[in-house]
């Protein structure tokens, strides 16, 4: 036909052959080996951008694999098993390549998938592997290997891997098997057979295992290409937030068998997070250790084996390392953590904290932060815990107070974005902080790496206040009237004996306090003892506490923080409240912070009536009604 009506012919294929019964150069009349025009996988990684992405291969091949199954590879203690189930060692005799088909091993099987889970790309948190294909040589196959990581894994509830054949119709539609690998979180492992070999398109696959051996040239390289796709630009998926590179392990000498020596990047190191968290943990133990700091290391110490308490106590690499962790339980070991007991923690525990996945990596990640933190304070690394703290201060700020568990912390979310927090922080602050922010972690509102809407909205401003001050009624905003004030403190604390005696902390007489605050209102007439008080939210304080707060010597809660907090305080001790009494409640804390206080018929008038038609008297009973008002008394006083 194509020849009968002249046509020009335009062949495209990924993978060109030259075999004979399907010589793709021989249908196009070109030299063998030489297409017209060829464009390589190394140029579409090579491209910048890249338009593939490259991989490294790592061989994996067992001793049954290499030397066969036979009386002279089997040991002396399985022999002994198989005499006793009534099998002639003289008749095991197979090759290394007849296995999964004469002959099934089943430890040739777990053997390969405990080094694919110890070798894998592994996701962002580094405890489960990323996206992954197995290919299997057959269905039984598959589903035996489906088998070993449900038993050696079995924290994931048979959820980790699962068998995606043709025949098989669970794979298909929405919601099946095949939807499931490629849009959700679970399965990470598709173990295939055939099935997954040409055309899936997942482009967060970073693994691939060839679990048996390939023949066909063409089809080995179409299996390569499930992992070269690159992600999808501004799309990432939780599981898979970058790639820039793929790993193949090869479990039956695929590459050596079709010649190939490929050269692909160097993969990164990977270590878990709570692999890390634990790393940084020995690491303060140590520093503290060195610094004689004991409450420090006592601490950190009652943190590290509470960790170590909840390892997954059913995991295949728990159980083996039964003599080590029996170290731990032995009376003397914690009396006193000496250097070489943190190697012993270092070389044989911490990589125990790899198989952790039953946990909230976000709280996780939190927490590592201030450990780091912490230690680069101990370390005296002052620019590098100013670098970190920046960070954790941003991860705070992006906690949604519109989120009802959220705002129960906002006071402590107010004030850890606040220099003056971070000025007096403890061991005791961090340990709060991993407390009560760590769970909120996930709350977290992000717009990086997300679709944005674009809108073109008329908008109007809300809110902005204005200090009026001086004998020429100038204005400036809150914000730029405290950058003044503390600006011209700071630069007169340099000279002036009264502030310098504050900035070290020492008494200041009343008479001095006096003379400090005409001086400064002599010669800056918007410093003034009521124009503090309005702008730091605080109107019981006095002129001496503002000049510490702005010091950093002594930290001023504003009225809203204190009102937040009682209210906080009040809520902890009440832990039956309905969720119309905490809508109750949240509407009294801002009436209360709005107006700075309340009166008890103010609380059967809207905007309380909103909730319940008789105010408070609907919502509390009489006696709840008067521990209430004993709260707001105690605000007001």
């Amino acid at each position: 036909m194509l020849d009968y009506f002249k046509t020009i012919t335009l062949g495209l294929t990924a993978t060109p052959t030259d075999i004979i019964d399907h010589n793709t150069f021989q249908l196009f009349h070109c030299e063998d080996g030489l297409p017209t025009f060829a464009y390589t996988f190394e140029e579409a990684v090579n491209n910048v951008p890249p338009y593939l992405c490259n991989f490294q291969v790592m061989k994996i091949q067992t001793k049954f694999q290499m030397e066969g199954i036979s009386k002279r590879t089997i040991s002396l203690e399985d022999q002994k098993k198989l005499i006793l189930q009534g099998k002639d060692i003289e008749e095991i005799n197979f090759e290394g390549t007849q296995l999964e088909k004469q002959v099934i091993n089943k430890g040739t099987n777990t053997l390969i998938v405990r080094e694919f889970m110890e070798e894998a790309i592994k996701d962002s948190n580094g405890v489960l592997p990323g996206k992954t294909i197995f290919f299997c040589a057959t269905k039984a196959h598959a589903r035996r290997m489906e088998e070993i990581f449900d038993k050696l894994f079995p924290q994931y509830h048979g959820e980790l891997a699962k068998v995606l054949v043709s025949d098989d119709p669970r794979v298909y539609g929405k919601g099946g098997l095949l939807d499931q690998f490629t849009n959700n979180d679970m399965p990470r492992i598709a173990i295939s057979v055939d099935m997954l070999d040409t055309g899936i398109d997942v482009r967060e696959i970073v693994n691939l295992v060839f679990a048996k051996p390939v023949f066909s040239y063409t089809k080995f390289w179409q299996m390569v290409g499930r992992g070269t796709r690159l992600l999808e630009a501004n799309k990432p998926k939780p599981w898979c937030p970058e790639k820039d590179v793929f790993l193949i392990l090869d479990c039956w000498d695929n590459f050596d068998y079709f010649k190939l020596n490929p050269k692909g990047k160097e993969l990164k190191p990977q270590l878990s997070l709570p692999v890390r968290l634990v790393g940084l943990r020995l690491d303060k133990i140590e520093k503290a250790n060195d610094s004689g700091l004991p409450d420090i290391t006592d601490r950190e110490i009652v943190k590290l084996r509470s960790q170590i308490a909840v390892l997954p106590k059913e995991s295949v690499v728990i159980k083996e390392a039964t003599t080590a962790l029996a170290r731990l339980e032995e009376e003397d070991f914690w009396i006193s953590v000496t250097h070489e007991r943190l190697e012993f923690l270092r070389a044989e525990i911490k990589p125990l904290f790899r198989t952790v996945s039953d946990a909230d990596f976000k709280a996780m990640r939190f927490e590592r932060d201030l450990l780091e933190y912490s230690l680069a304070l101990l370390s005296e690394e002052k620019e590098r815990a100013e670098t970190i703290k920046e960070g954790i201060v941003e991860q705070i700020s992006e906690l949604p107070l519109s989120v009802s568990f959220v705002k129960q912390e906002e006071v402590l979310i107010r004030a850890a974005q606040n220099a003056h927090y971070w000025a007096k922080a403890d061991e005791d602050s961090y340990d709060d902080l991993v407390a009560k922010l760590g769970p909120l972690m996930k709350f977290r509102e992000q717009t990086t790496g997300q679709d944005q809407m674009h809108l073109d909205l008329a908008d109007e401003l809300h809110k902005k206040e204005w200090v009026e001050f001086g004998p020429q009624h100038e204005a400036v905003s809150i914000t730029r009237y405290r950058e003044m004030v503390e600006s011209l403190i700071a630069e007169m604390t340099e000279h002036n004996p009264v502030l310098q005696k504050i900035k070290n902390g020492d008494a200041v007489s009343t008479d001095e306090a006096d003379a400090l605050a005409a001086l400064l209102h002599e010669e800056h007439p918007h410093i003034t003892e009521a124009l503090l008080q309005q702008v730091y939210k605080n109107r019981k304080a006095r002129f001496i506490q503002f000049i510490r707060h702005i010091l950093g010597i002594e930290v001023l809660r504003s009225f809203p923080d204190q009102v937040g907090a009682a209210f906080d305080q009040f809520i902890r001790a009440h832990t039956t409240l309905s969720s119309r009494q905490m809508e109750f409640l949240n509407l009294l804390k801002n009436f209360i912070v709005e107006r700075e206080k309340v009166e008890k018929r103010d609380l059967i008038n809207t905007p309380f009536t909103v909730i319940h038609p008789r105010g408070i008297r609907g919502v509390f009973s009489p006696s709840e009604i008067d521990e209430i008002l004993q709260l707001t008394e105690r605000l007001a006083a």
